[in-house]
């Protein structure tokens, strides 16, 4: 039984989902469950939205007409008028239609999800019709009635003996009759609201199917040929890893490669499942297998970027060191945030941490600490994380004509935060 997950830029037009076809036919004669992303840029355009409604902005018909418009092309190329998937389609747009026609909940995270939510919905009824119009026999599955979360809008908590159970219940009969499609990102609560797993977490749903399943392997399907030492768009020197631990993964997607979504991992080792990683263009590629494996030897460091970066200070009001006791207060307001440091340093008189920026949750932070302690941040920031560097000069090389803001040294990761953003690194 096989796993497979396919992302927003393999089905961001009717030539991407001809080609997922392709690739799904050449495993038809096995156990398949295809886990989908919504198509393209899908859900950024259901971010804006979400935001113009909460906002109550001029402009919300018109992004959602955007948005709309934009599947309606894509059912046009695959479709005859007539086929039922336009009214499957409609109808699930009905979910959006619903909701901004009442005024905004006060919940923002709970508005963010049931919106978002509806680009997986929309992928996955058309690459379900696709599939069946090609003979490929497949059903159309609603995940959120299998991943079970708690209330943790946008960054939902699997309920994972809830999750296995009803997964291994009615899943495997599924299987036997043909394919299997469902959404990536997606749960779904008691009372029967629709949460997300957090940006990216399509990966992270095929490892949670793959766990309880026991398949025989996960495959994500990306626009690269595997796991690279670094990014692509960025650098023209950079080189694929054909095999890697699981333990490396999981300190790459740590400090952010995004290949992988970070919770991926630790599901799939703790089943000693392998995951793949596989080019949508190259199915035949052997790409980068990730599994127990003995230690790798880096001929290349790994280069991870982050942009749109916070570096924030915190000193005590009245000049007192930085106890234990102050940590364990800035690391609760952190965690009920929620917000997740990605460097940190500290000294006698501060403490310094780097995250990601969202301007909401960046607010609220700021409202909670201000009062308690004396606060400086600069935003607009690029965090550079190069792993098994074997000197500094590679480092140097990367922020030579940057101001670096802050520069912190292990055995084998240098994190530096500077000041320069996305341009500055093109080659």
């Amino acid at each position: 039984m096989l796993v497979f997950k396919f992302g927003g830029a393999s089905v961001k037009d009717a030539e991407g989902i001809v080609n997922l076809g392709k690739v799904v036919g050449k495993y038809k004669d096995e156990q398949l469950l295809v886990v989908v992303s919504a198509m393209g840029k899908t859900t950024n355009a259901l971010e804006k939205l979400t935001k113009a409604y909460i906002d109550q902005t001029d402009d919300i018909q018109a992004i959602y007409e955007d948005i709309k418009q934009y599947h309606h092309n894509i059912l046009n190329e695959l479709f005859e008028p007539s086929h039922p998937v336009f009214n499957e389609v409609a109808n699930t747009f009905v979910e959006i239609d619903w909701m901004v026609e009442d005024e905004p909940h006060n919940d923002h995270d709970f508005i963010y999800d049931q919106i978002v939510s509806v680009g997986e919905l929309v992928s996955t009824r058309i690459v379900n019709a696709y599939l069946n119009k090609e003979g490929l026999k497949s059903q159309w599955l609603d995940v959120r009635g299998y991943i079970h979360t708690d209330n943790t809008y946008r960054e939902g908590i699997v309920q994972w003996h809830k999750t296995c159970e009803s997964i291994q219940k009615d899943i495997p009969a599924l299987l036997e009759k043909g394919l299997v499609v469902t959404q990536g990102f997606l749960g779904g609560t008691s009372e029967n609201f629709t949460t997300t797993l957090g940006r990216e977490g399509s990966d992270y749903t095929a490892s949670i199917f793959g766990a309880c399943l026991g398949a025989e392997s996960v495959t994500t399907w990306k626009d690269v040929p595997g796991i690279l030492n670094a990014d692509p768009k960025l650098f023209d020197d950079t080189v694929k890893f054909d095999e890697l631990s699981y333990t490396e993964t999981i300190e790459m997607t740590y400090y952010g490669a995004s290949v992988i979504h970070p919770k991926t991992i630790k599901p799939l080792q703790n089943a000693k499942i392998p995951l793949l990683v596989k080019s949508f263009y190259h199915p035949d590629e052997a790409g980068t297998v990730i599994k127990e494996s003995a230690a790798h030897i880096f001929e290349k460091p790994v280069i991870i970027i982050k942009q749109n970066q916070v570096l924030l200070s915190l000193a005590t009001r009245d000049y007192s060191f930085i106890s234990e006791n102050h940590l364990s207060d800035i690391f609760g307001r952190f965690a009920q945030g929620p917000i997740k440091i990605n460097m940190m340093q500290t000294s006698a008189l501060s403490f310094s941490v780097c995250f990601d920026y969202q301007q909401e949750k960046f607010s609220k932070f700021l409202a909670s600490i201000n009062p308690d302690y004396k606060v400086k941040y600069n935003t607009g920031l690029t965090l550079i994380t190069v792993r098994h560097y074997t000197d500094n000069t590679y480092l140097r090389s990367l922020t030579a004509g940057k101001t670096v803001l802050l520069e912190q040294l292990s055995r084998n990761t240098a994190q530096v935060v500077v000041k320069e953003l996305l341009k500055s690194f093109l080659n």
